[in-house]
């Protein structure tokens, strides 16, 4: 079976990428910072468009993290701009390509415009059956994760769950208070840029998932980039924790 001319077969369903080297891409050409993020959102819509025409089912990528409001106030003045006018511009782009958009993330911190932004992006393209396009803002999974705890406490005080449940609370229901609470845990993390760290980046979710690290630039990142990702994951033997049988032997040897 083939999505746009790919053979899906050992296809990831969810990818999520770290989107990596904005800044260094614009310092290279001498340019102001702000420009190597406007060159990344462009790079994204066209990334997003890719993903949803070879047929996957989940793209998740991190576009702004807890730590980013620690950059200066030029840096994140320039970016909660680009956020501005790229929310409006991926209706457009997630319409054309029947993609429905969700953002995870603690959106108050942002200015209410921006978070009204976020809103109508989510409410323009619920309706689509594609491919579901998840944009991490103002996210940092340890941030997650205590939220996650907080909201399970409350739970238990407002008497929705007793008390046994303390004990009885499973991995399953734990990522229920996750932001990505009902999406699968991602099959393959790509970052660029050559930097090897998770960066605070869906650390519950990504326990198993494969992972691909490239020198590329993210500004400089191409559907064949994205293809070659894939293929590496297509050549790897996932075994979740589990063993094979070359395990054995090298054991028994």
């Amino acid at each position: 079976m083939t999505a746009g001319g790919i053979d899906k077969a050992g296809m990831p369903s969810h990818v999520a990428i770290i989107l990596d080297g904005n800044g260094r891409w614009a310092e290279r050409r001498g340019l102001p910072r702000a420009m190597g993020h406007k060159k990344g959102c462009e790079t994204l819509e066209q990334i997003v468009e890719d993903c949803a025409r070879i047929g996957l089912d989940y793209l998740t990528v991190y576009g702004f993290s807890t730590e980013n409001w620690k950059r200066s106030k030029e840096e994140v003045g320039a970016l909660m701009g680009l956020f501005r006018l790229y929310m409006r511009k991926l209706v457009k782009v997630a319409n054309e390509n029947n993609v429905r958009c969700r953002m995870i993330g603690e959106r108050s911190r942002f200015d209410l415009d921006i978070q009204e932004g976020i809103e109508f992006l989510e409410g323009q393209t619920a309706g689509n059956t594609g491919m579901t396009f998840v944009f991490a803002v103002n996210y940092g999974s340890r941030d997650e994760i205590v939220r996650a705890v907080r909201a399970y406490a409350r739970d238990i005080v407002r008497g929705q769950k007793g008390e046994e449940d303390i004990e009885a609370l499973t991995e399953d229901a734990f990522a229920g208070y996750l932001d990505t609470a009902g999406m699968p845990d991602p099959d393959l993390v790509i970052r660029t840029s050559g930097e090897f760290r998770l960066s605070n980046y869906l650390l519950w979710q990504c326990a198993y998932a494969e992972y691909y690290i490239t020198p590329v630039l993210w500004p400089d990142f191409t559907k064949d980039e994205l293809m070659k990702a894939i293929e590496s994951y297509r050549s790897r033997d996932r075994r979740f924790g589990g063993r094979n049988e070359a395990d054995d032997t090298l054991k028994s040897g």
